[in-house]
């Protein structure tokens, strides 16, 4: 058995893509390197996974592993069945693309970090942002620094039940900053078309709009050209709502109890 750490790396561009290879490059001296990837692209996969279907598994070459699913199912597939023994750390990614604030809830970058989490496998999501032309070499090069120093603090460097999630600007890093959740404003909308019969189709969906920015937030620290470093908790309990909510009292049904009290 090898005396390298074991690193499982997955993303929702496709197991083709250059964010993922700029990872393998970046991370191949520190880490034994498993690929297991969508066979094509499914971004804001969320965290789906396929429960109607088969799935096939296509090995391209050693520790490199084509799935025709989401990338849930690839961290799901990988972890229960693919890896020789259980990943010492997960990283997502690189990601054409932010993921910040509320972006996080259909990433399928996020997602597939996420499921790492649940099964207690430390893990990462990391994103840059789309520019052309794109270059993913400063992106790896801070996944590099960042996953050594986990590696480097142990199992308990990322919190039982959590991920970091990670956004870079386009170019040279100038800084990291440890940040909240911002917000991510789009253009809500439909569009309606007709095909060439007459049958309705619709594309949802529209462009970002700039939003203000929350201070000390994920998206305030990349617009003003720093890494921002997310820590997310798998725990989405709002507790203050239960405080709140403990002096409600619905007729017949009395007043709220905690279970265990």
């Amino acid at each position: 058995m090898s005396s390298k750490p074991f690193i499982l790396l997955s993303n929702d561009d496709g197991v083709m893509a250059p964010g993922i290879s700029a990872l393998v490059d970046a991370l191949a001296d520190l880490a034994e390197v498993m690929v297991v990837a969508p066979d094509r692209e499914r971004s804001a996969a969320s965290h789906s996974i396929s429960l109607d279907r088969p799935l096939r598994v296509e090995k391209l070459r050693s520790n490199v592993y084509a799935i025709d699913g989401t990338p849930v199912d690839c961290v799901y597939l990988a972890l229960l069945h693919l890896v020789p023994r259980k990943p010492d750390l997960c990283v997502s990614g690189i990601n054409n693309g932010f993921n910040l604030g509320t972006d996080v809830f259909y990433s399928g970058t996020v997602g597939a970090a996420l499921e790492a989490a649940l099964r207690g496998v430390p893990a990462i999501a990391m994103s840059v942002e789309r520019k052309l032309p794109q270059d993913f070499a400063p992106a790896a090069g801070f996944a590099r620094s960042l996953v050594r120093q986990v590696l480097a603090r142990g199992p308990d460097a990322i919190e039982a039940g959590s991920l970091l999630n990670v956004n870079l600007p386009a170019g040279p890093v100038r800084g990291y900053a440890l940040t909240s959740m911002g917000e991510r404003l789009y253009r809500d909308q439909v569009d309606m078309r007709e095909d060439l019969r007459g049958r309705a189709y619709y594309w949802i969906g529209g462009p970002e709009e700039k939003g203000e920015d929350v201070p000390g937030s994920d998206s305030a620290a990349v617009r003003s050209g720093l890494v921002s470093i997310t820590p997310l908790n798998l725990d989405l309990t709002h507790r203050t709502a239960m405080e709140r909510m403990s002096a409600w009292n619905l007729g017949a049904q009395g007043a709220a109890v905690r279970v265990g009290e």
